[in-house]
């Protein structure tokens, strides 16, 4: 009886130690087999840390496409998954937000589940801190229950665009008003003299004079409107460089001989530019009437011509290319005009624009012209010594049926005629 006793209690032990280690080794199987779903969940997320929680299906794809950069943060303000232009512009850093004002604006949504949508100014990354700061559009909303999506675009050129179409209507507007407004003062001032013979002459003569601004304005505007989008010539011909000096020499012919300015052209004669005849001779007649105007009474402008390489030039493929240089001896541009000196409106003297009926939109047209003839232009100078435009477009080829100058390259002082001074 002892034995069977003893023998019972021995099997309930054994059964009990059998029942433990099972229950053990289930809780171990379960724990193991839930760290491997997680891990490997992460894996085909490329989320990282087994804690970050995985993406909703199709999100990654969606990110991957847009424009703006994209930050999906966790219930722990960690980054889950950010664009590459999120790094490019400094938004995540070390696997962080770097930015406050972002993660404020991502607690509150967690927080409340609302939308929210700010206009930021940012540095620009790896810049001085006096650099212009990019100013950037980010919204803010939840991505399912535990993420929050951060999308930040940046708005800088198109707050530009905008700067500059501002500025643009402001100062169109302020120029037409001038000349209209002188008109409506002179007619009401010929109306009142009308028995003054003398009287009627001279403002009539003010009259021809604003209205002669104002034709000047509205034509330099409508050519800056048909070249400002720089895209390339479309069926271009072939233009003869000696033709556009002579024209524009022609176009400044009163004004040089006015302030006995001597126009002289030098270089090589018989060059050919590819592109539209009217722009270019346009181009280059508002940078020889800009030296003239620009320039004190009896000095000289200067007009030269050759062929460069382009590779020497622009650092581009090899090529030829046509450098017209029209140098004055007028009040030069300061450094920091110089930056602007292209820009519509833009005047060094605006004094001296009064005086000479200037637009300020001239070198704009220039500017436009030569990029539109996949072209530049640049400006050097020194204030008080005088002041060198230089113009750089794609050579072209001569007629077939218009042969070279004299047959081979000369000078254009030879051909081309120069202004000399009145005495």
């Amino acid at each position: 009886m002892d034995v069977n006793v003893a023998a019972a209690a021995a099997c309930a032990i054994a059964g009990l130690g059998v029942g433990l280690t099972a229950s053990i080794a289930f809780r171990w199987s379960e724990r193991e087999q839930a760290k491997g779903r997680r891990s490997g969940t992460n894996r085909n997320q490329g989320l990282g840390p087994a804690q970050e929680p995985p993406l909703p299906p199709g999100v990654d794809t969606v990110l991957s496409v847009l424009r703006s950069c994209a930050i999906v943060l966790g219930e722990g303000d960690e980054v889950v998954k950010a664009s590459s232009a999120a790094y490019a512009m400094g938004l995540v850093r070390g696997g962080a937000v770097a930015l406050d004002q972002l993660l404020a604006l991502a607690r509150g949504t967690r927080r409340d589940g609302e939308i929210r949508q700010i206009e930021l100014e940012l540095p620009r990354p790896g810049a001085a801190r006096a650099a212009e700061p990019l100013a950037v559009s980010v919204r803010v909303a939840p991505l399912g229950s535990r993420l929050v999506l951060v999308l930040v675009e940046d708005q800088t050129e198109r707050r530009r665009v905008e700067a500059v179409r501002r500025d643009f209507v402001a100062n169109v507007s302020h120029e037409l008003k001038t000349p209209v407004g002188a008109l409506s003062l002179l007619s009401e001032a010929v109306a009142d003299a009308s028995d003054d013979p003398e009287a009627v002459q001279r403002f009539a003569g003010r009259m021809q004079i604003e209205a002669t601004r104002l034709a000047s304005l509205v034509q330099e505007i409508i050519d800056l409107s048909r070249v400002q989008d720089d895209r390339l010539m479309v069926d271009p011909e072939p233009v003869a460089v000696d033709e556009l000096i002579a024209e524009a020499i022609d176009r400044c012919r009163q004004q040089a001989a006015a302030k006995q300015i001597l126009i002289a052209a030098g270089g090589i004669a018989g060059l050919y530019l590819h592109g539209n005849r009217g722009q270019l001779a346009a181009a280059l007649g508002n940078l020889v009437e800009n030296a003239v105007n620009y320039s004190p009474p009896r000095t000289r402008v200067a007009i030269a011509t050759r062929r460069i390489s382009s590779a020497a030039a622009l650092g581009e493929a090899d090529g030829e290319l046509i450098e017209i240089s029209v140098t004055d001896q007028g009040i030069g541009i300061s450094e920091k005009d110089r930056e602007r000196v292209f820009e519509r409106f833009y005047r060094v003297d605006p004094a001296r624009s009064r005086q000479t009926g200037g637009t300020g939109l001239g070198l704009s047209i220039v500017k436009h012209v030569a990029a539109s003839h996949g072209g530049t232009v640049s400006v050097w100078s020194v204030e008080g010594q005088g002041s060198t435009f230089t113009v750089r477009l794609p050579a072209g080829q001569a007629p077939v049926d218009r042969p070279l100058v004299g047959g081979s390259p000369q000078s254009l002082s030879e051909t081309t005629p120069q202004l000399a001074p009145e005495a």
